[in-house]
């Protein structure tokens, strides 16, 4: 990799003040954890971002995509090469009749509130997701009984060689928290869903009773990044974790959490270090009592 940061030089060149060097990455994931990366970039729509990706390349410069930040643990010593943040700028929503259209930049719930007031059914189990669109077809994303493949028509992306490529069902690869997207190195730029004609006033009804069972059930008060383990066959992790008395768990500022143990939450000023240390002592217990290995939902990235 080139280290003399030419490239970082050739980047704001392209795209101004939308990319920050030495940006912590605690101010972007909801985890609020993170070390800095050597530069964070949002760019302002399709042509900047291929354009970037390309001089990237030709530096050879290592890239980690992101959405919301929402399902990421950044270890302490950042991300080396640039992050490339799929935001606002990216996150253009249209409709016509029951296909809604919409960059990979829009938040998942803004996406299930459109859709909703438009009057289209079938997106309503995402409204308190709090990733991207981008980053939930990235993971497959569900809850309370529905997940993105259900919806997902067809994803335009930009492939390695710079071209954009239009996906539809066959080539999705979903499963439990996985999409081909993640082995392709495909950037998601869009995504077009299906969904169905409904009843506004139905659809907000359900929604506020979702986001009412988050409240309940989920550490919303506190920095995660979600659900930390994937569900074991035939077990949940966190009723495991529960049974194991692991609840309040903790270590330096990270903690399982009291309201719901398949969580893991930044009490104050927790490193990924000890969201790292906890997670092993947690998994290990586990496979100690009952011989079922966790595994980690959430994607780590960076350096330790």
């Amino acid at each position: 990799m080139n280290t003399d940061f030419a490239w970082r030089k050739s980047l704001i060149d392209l795209a101004g003040n939308r990319v920050l060097p030495d940006e912590p990455m605690s101010r972007h994931t909801t985890f609020r954890i993170g070390g800095r990366a050597d530069a964070f970039w949002t760019p302002r729509d399709t042509w900047e971002l291929a354009a970037g990706l390309k001089l990237l390349k030709d530096f050879c410069v290592p890239v980690t995509v992101l959405g919301n930040g929402s399902n990421v643990l950044v270890l302490d010593n950042g991300i080396r090469g640039c992050v490339v943040s799929l935001g606002s700028p990216m996150a253009d929503l249209s409709i016509e009749g029951t296909l809604l259209t919409v960059g990979a930049g829009a938040i998942l719930g803004a996406t299930a509130n459109r859709a909703a007031e438009a009057g289209l059914t079938g997106l309503e189990f995402a409204v308190g997701i709090p990733g991207s669109v981008g980053g939930a077809i990235y993971m497959n994303a569900g809850a309370y009984g529905g997940e993105i493949k259900d919806i997902t028509e067809s994803v335009t992306a930009l492939m390695p060689d710079g071209g954009l490529k239009k996906f539809t069902a066959p080539d999705f690869a979903f499963g439990y928290r996985r999409s081909v997207f993640q082995d392709n190195g495909a950037v998601i730029v869009s995504a077009d869903f299906r969904l169905a004609t409904g009843n506004s006033e139905k659809s907000f009804r359900k929604m506020r009773d979702i986001q009412a069972k988050r409240r309940e059930k989920q550490p919303l008060e506190y920095p995660s990044a979600g659900s930390t383990f994937k569900r074991p066959p035939g077990y949940f992790a966190g009723a495991l974790i529960d049974e194991a008395g692991l609840k309040g768990f903790t270590v330096g500022g990270a903690q399982v959490s009291e309201k719901h143990a398949g969580f893991v939450i930044n009490k104050g000023g927790a490193t990924a270090a000890d969201v790292l240390k906890l997670m092993k002592a947690v998994s290990d217990r586990i496979y100690a009592d009952h011989g079922v290995p966790l595994e980690p939902e959430i994607k780590i990235i960076g350096e330790e």
